[in-house]
This record gives C-alpha cells, structure tokens and sequence, in this order.
C-alpha cells in the first residue's frame, strides 16, 4: 500500500479546496498526488481526520396524487457548462445533521416541504462521489414532498428548475439528457421497480 508522506494546501477557496500528496508509492518510489476536497484545512481532509462523514446529501423524493412522480432538478452547471439533470441536494451547514439538511435543501431548492422516511443505513450512509479525485462524501435521504413549488429561495449563483417528473418523462431524460450518475441509476430503479421505493426493503 502507498504512503502518505505530506499534504500541502494550494488553495484556499469557502467551497472547495486543492491540495497536492507527497507520497511514496507501493513499488518504495516517490510520487504526487492531487486530491481535490471541500475541507477548508488539510487538517479537516479525510486522509487526516481518518473517518468518513457527509459533506453533502442527496435526495430522493416522490409526490403527486399517487406518489408516483419524482422530484427532479434541472440546473446549470459551471464545471461543465450545461444543464444537469439532478436530484435536489446541497451541502450540510455545521451543526446541521443530513437528515435536517435534506429537509432544508428541498424546500430551498424546490419550496416544498418534505417528510423524510426511515431507511436501513446502508442506504443513507455517506458514500465516495468520485473517489479518484476528490474525498467529498454524501448521505442520501428519502422520502415525500408537497406544496407548491417555488424558487425565491435560491441563492443568485444557483440555476435551477424543479419539476416532478413521470415515468414516461424519467426515460426520456434518461435518453437525451444529461444527468448527474447518481440521479441516473435511482431513476432506473424508479422506472423498473413497480413500488418506487421497494428497494428499501432489502
């Protein structure tokens, strides 16, 4: 196994971070690193603080008459500079656990007001994004959602569209448009699973 033998900091940005790894690889030769992160101080990067917590939550909403519409985002995205199809989510305040933030996000994102269901852990543990690159971690919470939808909660940086969407809509967005991978595989499940949220139940 490779070692870690000194982190520097490049950057020092509110949202996200860059730091370069000095590192001894696996063959004993020296080598670098890049790992790219939400933590504000090398002290707070995972590699240091040797736990794995959410930086973020994701959310999985259904609604409609029949619970059989899911909650959907379309939102520019600057990194690729287009329009993403997503699910609502956003980062977790300090002192914020993910299932209040969750709760936050959506009706921030969205205006709605979503009631949250109890899931096996397995399901809403935090997980890697992208691993290769970047040590950010998210929770996923799912649940319902009602009200009317409403956007003067967004900051002045955000682009977002909310929408719920049917199943004849899921495959057409899984088709022709572009969507975030973890949005993507919940909404296969959402288009072959006959109860949305059977999967739960594993």
């Amino acid at each position: 196994m490779g070692i870690i033998r000194k982190i520097e900091q490049l950057t020092h940005n509110p949202f996200l971070n860059f730091y370069t790894l000095e590192t001894t690889k696996k063959t004993g030769k020296p080598g670098q690193y890049y790992v790219a992160s939400r933590a504000k101080t090398a002290e707070d990067l995972e590699i240091s603080r040797g736990e794995t917590r959410p930086d973020g939550v994701t959310m999985y909403v259904l609604g409609g008459e029949q619970k059989d519409k899911v909650l959907l985002i379309r939102q520019f995205r600057w990194a690729v500079g287009q329009y993403v199809y997503e699910f609502p989510a956003g980062i977790i305040e300090p002192g914020e656990n993910y299932i209040e933030g969750a709760v936050r996000e959506v009706y921030e994102e969205t205006g709605l007001r979503m009631t949250p269901i109890e899931a096996d852990p397995m399901f809403t543990r935090a997980y890697y994004m992208t691993d290769g690159m970047t040590d950010e971690c998210c929770a996923m919470v799912y649940g319902y959602a009602e009200g009317d939808m409403k956007d003067q909660h967004l900051e002045d940086s955000e682009e977002i569209e909310a929408f719920w969407a049917d199943r004849e809509e899921v495959r057409r967005i899984l088709k022709e448009e572009r969507v975030a991978a973890n949005c993507a595989l919940h909404l296969m499940h959402f288009l072959h699973d006959e109860e949305p949220f059977g999967f739960l139940k594993a």
